[in-house]
């Protein structure tokens, strides 16, 4: 292997979960052409965050080593639902659903990619001419028995959840897509190697060769526990606000903070040493969490409003201030008191009582500015105060 693919797969290589197979793709770069890097992404919702980043950030490093990016928008799997994951079918986008969603992510994308080195198609060019028949040969390429052997198709038959038949169709498509575009490399997260692999498949199949298929890790969200989701309101979105994501960024455990630092951050892995060195000789870990901040600030917007939101951070949270708009909620209890957590819980700081009481442990709860650190803290019927939870989620709660 040469010095320049070395260097291009150190690169390639840095943060992603497994490639099938390296040694394909050493070949691949060997031969000093440009590859077509294939990407997918239905348009299920409006707008991406930075879980989404994890592989457009790669998908930006291929375009630096000269490769070409496709981004895929699956308008036509959309409206089919991804079932990858679920443990129920998932609800089908209609038409329109699918292209206002698809012109969000177009503006969205060029955050992180290159206009110029990125060719935007949509999967129903092919699909959407494809007929009956067409449809019924891709479909007889795979038994039933093969598709039962991906994890989430097995749990749901295993528990007797149904599996509707164009759920099927799915990983097929999806695979097609690869045959039409040709593609060297295709990418996306850790639960879509059923699908990447079927690629790899029908490529074989139609005589082309086979896709090398790189899978990037999902990222946790705010909790640090289940991935980023908008649905589970744990996420980060591009188009946040500076000071909303630079928020959202300090209230991250200082363990998360690490997990950013590997898939989001574009500094060296060495430059990451240097940081964990430093805290691990008595540098606040929140010093840290800063640059980390203003990096993905100064990204997705620009480097004032990274040094903006810093000093609305410090001024607002830093000196315990109490935001002017927050959020008043008024709860309706059954008996004299209500434990800490049912509170942050039905008020909306949290997401469930366990994540209540994780934030309680790590001291990231305050009650009118006094740290609660007794997860059986019971709240009183007619009180009301400023319950916050990390640095910026704030509600003055009433009891009744």
């Amino acid at each position: 292997m040469s010095i320049k693919v070395a260097e291009a797969m150190a690169l390639i290589t840095r943060g992603v979960d497994e490639i099938l197979l390296s040694e394909e793709l050493e070949k691949k770069l060997s031969r000093g052409k440009p590859l077509t890097i294939k990407a997918g992404f239905d348009p299920t919702a409006p707008d991406l965050h930075l879980g989404h980043t994890v592989l457009l950030n790669k998908l930006r490093v291929f375009q630096d080593l000269g490769h070409k990016v496709v981004f895929l928008i699956g308008d036509f799997t959309g409206m089919i639902g991804d079932p990858s994951g679920k443990n129920v079918t998932r609800k089908p986008l209609s038409r329109e659903e699918v292209l206002a969603n698809a012109e969000t992510y177009k503006e969205q994308v060029y955050k992180v990619l290159e206009p110029a080195k990125t060719d935007v198609r949509f999967n129903s060019e092919w699909m959407g001419v494809m007929d009956a028949a067409g449809m019924i040969k891709l479909a007889a390429r795979q038994t039933v028995a093969r598709m039962l052997e991906r994890d989430d198709f097995k749990n749901r038959y295993k528990e007797g959840q149904p599996i509707a038949i164009h759920e099927f169709i799915y990983p097929l498509v999806q695979g097609w897509d690869s045959v039409v575009l040709k593609a060297d490399v295709e990418m996306g997260g850790t639960d879509q190697r059923f699908n990447l692999l079927m690629g790899r498949e029908l490529q074989r199949e139609e005589g082309q060769e086979p896709q090398t298929v790189i899978t990037v890790p999902l990222l946790e969200g705010l909790d640090g526990v289940q991935k980023m989701s908008k649905s589970l309101g744990n996420y980060i979105g591009i188009t946040d606000a500076p000071n909303d994501m630079f928020g959202k960024i300090m209230s991250v455990s200082d363990e998360l903070m690490w997990r950013y630092f590997e898939l989001l951050s574009f500094r060296s892995a060495s430059d990451i040493n240097d940081l964990q060195d430093a805290v691990a000789k008595g540098e606040n870990p929140r010093n840290i969490k800063v640059l980390l901040a203003k990096e993905l600030i100064g990204r997705f917007h620009n480097e004032a409003a990274a040094d903006a939101a810093e000093q609305d951070f410090i001024q607002r949270f830093q000196k315990n201030a109490i935001p002017d708009d927050i959020d008043d909620v008024e709860l309706t209890l059954d008996d004299a008191q209500l434990g800490i957590s049912s509170v942050l819980r039905e008020a909306g700081l949290v997401q469930s009582t366990s994540e209540a009481m994780r934030m309680i442990k790590q001291n990231a709860v305050r009650i009118d500015g006094e740290r609660i650190t007794d997860a059986k803290h019971e709240c009183e019927r007619g009180s009301s105060a400023v319950y916050q939870v990390g640095k910026r989620k704030f509600a003055r709660i009433k009891l009744n």
